[in-house]
C-alpha cells in the first residue's frame, strides 16, 4: 500500500470488478497422462502458466510503517511539550494537522519541491496553525527531523518475515512493488535492506503511473518475465494492491488485514484473506494445489 504519509499518484484508475468466480477443478488436473499433456498444450499456448513470480507490497505488508509512525509522533510531541512549553492538546493538534497535510498535502506545496524542504514546510504550516501563525521554521526543521529519524530508526523487516522471504526465494521470483515518492521509498528499501530478499524491486513515484494502474502491473510483468497468471499479488490495501492485481489480471490476491475488515462493494474483492504476511506460505500451496 501507499505509505500513509504520501500523497497518490494521479494514475487513471480502472473501475472495481465483482468477485471473481473460480472454475471448479478439471479432471484433468490429476496426475494422469491426459492431465500432463493438456498442462504441456496450455504452457506451449502461453496459457496455465507455472506459479512463479509473488509481487509483495511494503508498507504495512512487510514492515510495521503505521508502528514507526506512531513512534515518531510520540516523539515530536514529547519534543514539543518537554523543551518548547506546549501543552498535550496543542501538541497533539500540531501532529494532526501534520498527519493531515502529509496526507492529502496543500495548496502552498509543490511535488516539484524537494521532499525534505516540502514535508519541512508541513510541519511549519502545523505548527503556525496551532500556535497563531507565528513564525516556527526552525522548530518545524527540529521536529521534522526527530519525525524522520525516528521513524526510519523503527522500519525494518521482523526476522521471521526476512527467513520467509529467503525461503520462498528458493521457489519464486520475488518483485517489491511499492507507492510513494522515490527518495521517501528509496530510503525505507535501504534501511530495511530489502535488495537481499527481492530480484527487483519497482518504486511507483519512479513511472508514470502507480497502483493500481495497470501500466506498473505490465512494468513488473515485463520485468520478470512472466505473464500476468504466473504471478501472486500480496499486499494490504484493497485500493492498490488487491485492485490492481485483479485488474491486471494476476493468477490470485492475497489481502493482508488484521482488522477484521470486509471489503465493501466498492472495493475489488481479493482471492484471499489473511492476517499476517506469514501466512502466505500456506496460501501459496492451497494456490498451487487448484492449478
Amino acid at each position: 500500500s501507499i505509505d500513509a504519509s504520501q500523497r497518490p499518484s494521479g494514475g487513471a484508475r480502472a473501475l472495481p470488478l465483482a468477485p471473481r468466480r473460480r472454475p471448479p477443478l478439471s479432471p484433468f488436473s490429476e496426475f494422469t497422462v491426459a492431465g500432463r499433456l493438456l498442462a504441456g498444450a496450455m504452457a506451449a499456448a502461453g496459457t496455465g502458466a507455472r506459479l512463479c513470480a509473488l509481487l509483495f507490497d511494503l508498507d504495512n505488508t512487510l514492515i510495521d510503517t503505521a508502528g514507526a509512525d506512531r513512534k515518531a509522533e510520540r516523539q515530536v510531541k514529547d519534543l514539543l511539550i518537554s523543551q518548547h512549553g506546549y501543552g498535550e492538546f496543542a501538541a497533539d493538534l500540531v501532529i494532526e494537522k501534520f498527519k493531515t497535510k502529509l496526507d492529502v498535502g496543500h495548496p502552498y506545496s509543490s511535488t516539484k519541491i524537494d521532499i525534505d524542504n516540502e514535508r519541512t514546510l508541513f510541519m511549519e504550516l502545523a505548527i503556525q496553525e496551532t500556535n497563531d501563525h507565528k513564525a516556527a521554521r526552525d522548530l518545524a526543521t527540529q521536529c521534522y527531523l526527530r519525525w524522520k529519524k525516528t521513524r526510519l530508526e523503527h522500519i525494518y523487516i521482523p526476522d521471521q518475515v526476512k527467513a520467509m522471504l529467503r525461503e520462498l526465494h528458493q521457489s519464486y521470483k520475488l518483485l517489491l512493488l511499492t507507492n510513494g515518492h522515490s527518495v521517501v521509498q528509496r530510503e525505507k528499501i535501504d534501511a530495511c535492506q530489502c535488495q537481499e530478499y527481492f530480484d527487483l524491486i519497482v518504486v511507483g513515484g519512479e513511472y508514470r503511473e502507480q497502483k493500481p494502474a495497470r501500466s506498473i502491473f505490465q512494468e513488473c510483468f515485463n520485468l520478470l518475465g512472466v505473464k500476468p497468471d504466473a504471478c501472486v499479488m500480496i499486499g494490504d490495501s484493497l485500493k492498490t494492491d488487491i485492485e490492481g492485481g485483479v485488474n491486471s489480471g494476476v493468477r490470485a490476491t492475497i489481502w493482508i488485514t488484521n482488522n477484521n475488515e470486509i471489503p465493501s462493494g466498492e472495493n475489488a474483492i481479493p482471492d484471499y484473506t489473511v492476517k499476517s504476511v506469514l501466512d502466505v506460505k500456506d496460501i501459496l500451496e492451497n494456490i498451487k494445489s487448484k492449478v
